[in-house]
């Protein structure tokens, strides 16, 4: 087996809340494992976990108890600055809300992250560009968000998550402001990514969708209860 076969490892990890007196326990034994260049899909209902399991998979928090390994890194032994400027670099972010800025163009949003990585503003410019035309937006580039329609945005937004060439895509609902054609466009572009080598995280409740993915990781009640592997001639369920 390789070293470091799996870009991210999450270990037993439990995720505690204090909200005055209460405490919610949003993450309860939360475990998974994601291979290099795997296509993923988390599913599960509102209030099972899929937002806070997303923030750990994304080394976004850090967990009340258990491990989260970012490339074989137990990402409690960095520092902040440390492990923001790994997880620039190995991660790219695609949100339901696109996120992007509103005085900046879309070229301007998709250089934007590539400043916090010290890439200098030639390189900048060029590798926007060609991610721009990547995602078929070249003709729009110098548009702001405002300007552009839902889908133009996300595909802007998935030009800037690949900015910094990550090796994992985590994408968070990217089709839940679009209309379902739009939707499509932007699921067969995060799979010719993952058939490119990208690794990519889908979080979801759409069991279409969950199903462009190597494999289904169910969640509910802070934890995987459930499996189910998919391929292109056989599926078969895996239960925990």
């Amino acid at each position: 087996m390789p070293a470091n076969k799996y870009i991210i490892k999450v270990e037993n990890v439990w995720k505690i809340y204090k909200l005055g007196e209460v405490r919610v326990e949003a993450l309860r034994g939360f475990n998974i494992k994601i291979k290099k260049g795997e296509f993923l899909s988390i599913m599960g209902p509102s209030g099972s976990g899929k937002s806070t399991c997303m923030n750990m998979i994304g080394c976004l928090d850090i967990p009340t108890s258990g491990k989260v390994f970012l490339d074989g890194i137990d990402i409690r032994t960095l520092k902040e600055s440390e492990l923001a400027k790994i997880r620039g670099k190995k991660i790219g972010f695609v949100f339901q809300q696109f996120n992007l800025i509103p005085s900046l163009n879309a070229l301007e949003n998709v250089m934007l992250p590539m400043i916090f990585q010290g890439v200098p503003k030639s390189e900048r410019l060029e590798r926007a560009k060609k991610l721009l035309k990547l995602v078929n937006m070249t003709s729009r580039m110098f548009h702001k968000p405002s300007e552009l329609s839902g889908g133009e945005r996300q595909r802007v937004a998935i030009a800037r998550a690949l900015s910094n060439n990550p090796e994992l895509i985590l994408a968070d609902e990217p089709t839940g402001n679009l209309d379902s054609k739009t939707g499509i466009v932007i699921m067969n572009l995060l799979k010719k990514l993952n058939n490119e080598g990208k690794t990519v995280v889908l979080v979801t409740h759409d069991a279409k969708l969950a199903e462009y993915a190597d494999r289904i990781a169910y969640i509910l009640d802070g934890k995987i209860v459930r499996e189910k592997i998919i391929k292109k001639h056989k599926r078969k369920e895996v239960v925990s």
